[in-house]
């Protein structure tokens, strides 16, 4: 029988209060290390060997898929995606008795608090074919809290522009989903492209031009123009949400052969800042800055020391080749991250902060040691 540590419903009511906080800048950073000199705390953050780092992070993906398992009772749609985020397809979650992979149970139609998908636009001449609309909530910890985040996580794992989705009872496609984000792109009126950039730049050429609904005429570079006229400071989670979209963006372009001029050199500078100010900002015992971008300070919050190492580590994962990801301080911020992870084993997690720490985790496994399956492995 699997043991399950359930975060609380009120966990999550908490959790807004947190992260409304994270938000606004309202958290305090300090220093917890005063008093050390900066050699003693490099030293602390040694490097470990490649075979104990690996274990340290498979040691850490494993508690957090078999022991913290969701429920379709007590979760939502908020929490379960941000699941799959991490691990994928075969993200489990609790129904009744059974564990089943999560998004293969919403795209099979299964109802969950937050997963509000409606039917769209008849994308044909005969209407055969209807798009795919994913409510917004904004603030929500629920639903979908941003224009296309859904899609935007859903572009990680792996799937198909044929893979069935049922909507209101009949089925559609992935495809159909992305022509409808596609057609209603328009109505973003706050330009807030992070997540539409994600799942674009997944299945898209970065070329690829369109019409939408209202006949005004777009691209992905015209996104990649939008997102870059954001203050990343005054951005959620720091930009780090921003900066990954224009990260993938950038990295589908200068890996399909695309030029890096014009707004796609500006797009690779801003990216490359968004690095070097990362590592400036890097604490002296290798975890990463609490305040994102804005300046160096740890957390005597576990959970909020974890959200911005986890969000941040995402993007420098993405940022960085392989051989910048072999670089000490990348790796110090792994370890540190890890520890994160042990020492916040006993308590609830807000699940923003724990899947997105726990994907920068996974991305780094897999491209410093490979992939595998957290969940085979843990049962």
């Amino acid at each position: 029988m699997r043991f399950s540590l359930i975060p609380s419903p009120l966990v999550f009511c908490l959790a807004g209060l947190f992260a409304a906080a994270m938000l606004v800048g309202c958290r305090p950073a300090v220093d917890p290390q005063a008093g050390k000199s900066v050699t003693q705390l490099v030293d602390e953050a040694a490097q470990v060997s490649p075979d104990a780092l690996r274990k340290q992070i498979d040691t850490a993906l494993e508690f957090t898929i078999q022991k913290r398992r969701l429920n379709t009772k007590d979760q939502a749609a908020w929490q379960v995606v941000h699941g799959a985020l991490a691990f994928g397809k075969e993200f489990p979650v609790r129904n009744g008795e059974d564990d089943v992979p999560a998004i293969d149970y919403l795209l099979k139609g299964g109802t969950l608090r937050g997963w509000n998908l409606v039917s769209g636009d008849p994308l044909d001449a005969e209407k055969t074919r209807f798009g795919i609309r994913a409510l917004v909530e904004r603030g929500s910890l629920t639903g979908q809290g941003h224009v296309d985040q859904w899609l935007g996580y859903l572009s990680g794992c792996g799937f198909e522009l044929d893979t069935k989705i049922v909507v209101e009872g009949k089925e559609h496609t992935i495809a159909d989903y992305i022509e409808q984000v596609e057609r209603d792109v328009f109505q973003n009126t706050e330009h807030e492209f992070s997540w539409t950039l994600m799942a674009l730049s997944t299945y898209r050429p970065t070329t690829h031009t369109w019409t939408a609904g209202d006949g005004s005429s777009w691209s992905i570079a015209k996104i990649v123009d939008y997102e870059l006229e954001h203050d990343l400071l005054k951005s959620t989670c720091g930009g780090m949400h921003r900066l990954c979209g224009l990260t993938m963006a950038r990295n589908r372009h200068r890996d399909s052969g695309g030029a890096m001029e014009g707004t796609w050199a500006k797009c690779d500078t801003r990216v490359k800042e968004a690095l070097s100010r990362v590592r400036e900002y890097q604490n002296p015992d290798g975890s990463l800055s609490a305040n994102f971008l804005a300046r160096t300070g740890t957390s005597v919050d576990l959970p909020g020391a974890m959200h911005a190492g986890g969000h941040t580590l995402e993007f420098v994962i993405l940022a960085s080749n392989d051989d910048e990801l072999r670089e000490p301080w990348v790796e110090r911020a792994v370890v540190r991250l890890c520890d994160l992870f042990r020492k916040t084993k006993p308590i609830d997690l807000e699940c923003g902060a724990l899947y997105h720490a726990a994907h920068g985790l996974a991305v780094y496994r897999e491209r410093m040691f490979g992939g595998r399956s957290y969940l085979a492995a843990a049962e």
